[in-house]
């Protein structure tokens, strides 16, 4: 039997929310998600602050290219690299 288990990337650039969601719920799966927020900070709103419970649930601790954001930041070379050692990269 073969591995099934895939490392997905996540780019979080127009809807944190739904990226959150989408995040979480492939880990139902056994996959190895990695979420990156892109493009602007994640709004302080009750639906994110929900989808971050969410994400703590499933083990996702998220990543980010805006500076302004309190999460680790990747420049653009570590999301290079990340993109190019997942299997899948997905955007929302």
């Amino acid at each position: 039997m073969t591995n099934s288990t895939k490392t997905v990337l996540l780019l979080g650039r127009r809807d944190h929310a739904e990226a959150m969601r989408v995040a979480a719920g492939l880990t139902i799966f056994g996959h190895q998600v990695r979420l990156v927020f892109m493009r602007a900070p994640v709004a302080d709103t009750e639906e994110n602050a929900e989808q971050f419970d969410l994400l703590e649930l499933a083990d996702i601790s998220p990543e980010t290219t805006v500076a302004e954001e309190q999460l680790p930041w990747l420049d653009s070379t570590a999301l290079a690299e990340a993109m190019l050692t997942a299997d899948f990269v997905m955007s929302f």
